[in-house]
């Protein structure tokens, strides 16, 4: 039988490692898992869709169940993907997970299984990257391979009906494809059958299986039915440094962990600066007619699906600039709010300067979520009727020429009034960080009167203030700053966003997209007893290459 080019136990033995802490956190969760059933469909675009189906029944000496961890193949997983339900009823509190790395957590809310109660989790990650490898013994074939979750024996009691489905890519035959050696207590040839859309399915059933040991399933077919440029063809890590199969574990569990967190690492900056932000539902794609003037610089850039922490930089300095607060620290962001407030105040920017009000920083961040969410909603609205592709096209040349008027000003004085002005709409720019330090670096610039509630280690320059024209007659008294400690200041207002209020940007867009544009909903499961059942799990497993295995935490 063919199988998968390296060995996964010793990987298994360091996630475990890793998630020990976690685990320690949840002892007194103890429950039954009477049944999993795992669909994995392997698409002929190279990538592969998991519906996990597992059922929980809670011990009465159990914790309640609140969230379940499911562990990802790798971090080239689509987030907006996700699909999660209870009994049906859908879940939209979908993040990334802290335990499993990669691998997402599921919130399940109202729907937390409670001692004594049962319940069904069904997750299904619709798209997951770079999944498939070489085949060791034919070089016309590539290899897929899943392993199954499992947890400690001391968070689980009773046997597991255990089946696991493959779903073969369209237009494979069922003389084409091979099975790999199944796990022990498994049938050591799956049942095949075709399932509704006629791909070719290889079932594996244990109906007195664990859930406390992983279980390795693989499958091989002809490399032609998908691109070739999906193949995983290089070696991995381990490989590179001659370590292979069981000779893996005498690496040592130090440098295991070292190079797994290493690789962790780098795959996930890699997914996330290719990740794109789509807060709007696809019916705003859906062409109208003309362009929907009259939105304001953060209406736009919503439109624009510019990152979160920028959008809500873009909000910090709009109520500073109209005197509704100020900030009393940078590190950690803390302002100051105006009483009475300002009644030219949008309703988003209530709604932020309400989030500030609140002193705990999970409060916080859920309100500054729910600010954004009722926002793009919003935006939603007003673009109905209207092109988007015409109306994008339109912002996108408000902000040029708001740049081409700072930098073709001639003077430092009329360049800074001028960003005055235009700051909102050029920080839309997707080069903004570098124009920013480009335009100011290398002269003095005119420090806008609102500055000080920005910036509150700020103080008048000596030389005193200069009066400036605004080209509409009048004029403001503007002390200056060195150009690149006011280009800094600026650009390190996101920065501020994305560390100390926002947290993990990936995981607070991703609670906000999930409520603005949720996945589309699954297929049906298939309504052979091969496909249903129920869904639920708890405690800790772990997530790897050319591999999938989820856990449950509950009690967080």
């Amino acid at each position: 039988m063919h199988k998968r080019l390296i060995s996964l136990s010793a990987l298994l033995l360091i996630c475990v490692l890793l998630l020990s802490a976690g685990v320690a956190l949840a002892q007194s969760l103890y429950f039954e898992v009477p049944e999993v059933i795992v669909d994995v469909y392997w698409n002929d675009d190279g990538t592969s869709s998991i519906d996990y189906l597992i059922t929980f029944d809670n011990t009465n000496q159990g914790a309640p169940i609140d969230y379940v961890d499911i562990g990802v193949p790798n971090p080239n997983y689509d987030m907006n993907s996700i699909y999660a339900d209870v009994d049906g009823q859908q879940v939209n509190d979908i993040s990334s997970s802290p335990y499993v790395d990669p691998g997402v957590a599921v919130g399940l809310g109202q729907y937390t299984i409670q001692p004594g109660d049962s319940g069904t989790l069904r997750v299904y990650i619709a798209r997951v990257n770079d999944v498939l490898y070489p085949d060791d013994d034919d070089p016309n074939y590539v290899s897929g391979v899943f392993d199954t979750t499992y947890v400690g024996s001391e968070y689980v009691t009773g046997s597991t009906d255990m089946t696991v489905n493959f779903h073969l890519p369209p237009g494979v035959t069922p003389e084409e494809p091979r099975w790999h050696s199944a796990p022990s207590g498994f049938p050591s040839e799956p049942e095949t059958y075709l399932d509704a859309d006629g791909r070719v399915v290889y079932s594996w059933n244990n109906p007195n299986a664990n859930f406390y040991e992983p279980f390795k399933f693989g499958a091989s077919f002809p490399g032609s039915y998908v691109p070739a440029g999906v193949i995983q063809a290089q070696p991995g890590f381990f490989e590179r440094i001659g370590l292979e199969g069981e000779d893996m574990v005498g690496f040592g569990c130090c440098a295991g962990i070292i190079g797994l967190i290493g690789a962790f690492s780098a795959l996930g900056v890699i997914s996330g600066n290719k990740r794109k932000l789509q807060y709007l539902p696809p019916k705003v794609a859906i062409e109208g007619h003309g362009i929907k003037r009259g939105l304001t610089a953060v209406e736009s850039a919503i439109l624009l699906e510019q990152p979160l922490d920028k959008i809500l930089t873009m909000i910090l300095f709009a109520v500073i600039k109209k005197n509704a607060a100020k900030v009393k620290t940078r590190e950690p962001l803390e302002l100051e709010i105006s009483q009475p407030q300002p009644e030219d105040l949008y309703d988003y920017e209530k709604d932020f300067l309400s989030a500030f009000a609140e002193t705990e920083t999970k409060a916080r961040r859920k309100e500054l979520q729910d600010a954004i969410t009722a926002l793009i909603k919003s935006v939603a609205l007003k673009m109905k009727g209207f092109s988007r592709k015409e109306t994008l096209a339109y912002y996108k040349d408000i902000v040029e020429r708001a740049w081409q008027q700072v930098e073709s000003a001639d003077t430092p004085e009329v360049k800074s009034a001028k960003y005055d002005e235009v700051m909102e709409w050029t920080m839309l720019d997707k080069d903004y960080d570098d124009r920013t330090r480009r335009t100011f670096t290398g002269g003095p610039v005119f420090i806008p009167h609102w500055w000080g509630n920005y910036d509150p280690t700020f103080s008048p320059s000596t030389s005193g203030p200069s009066t400036v024209s605004t080209g509409s007659g009048g004029g403001i008294s503007l002390p200056n700053l060195p150009g690149s400690d006011f280009a800094a200041s600026v650009v390190g207002g996101v920065q501020n966003f994305a560390g100390g209020v926002v947290g993990n940007l990936n995981d607070f867009t991703s609670t906000i997209t999930n409520r603005t544009n949720p996945p589309p909903p699954p297929p049906p499961r298939s309504s052979s007893g091969r496909s249903g059942g129920g869904g639920g799990g708890c405690a800790c497993a772990c997530a790897c290459a050319g591999c999938a295995c989820a856990c449950a935490g509950g009690g967080r």
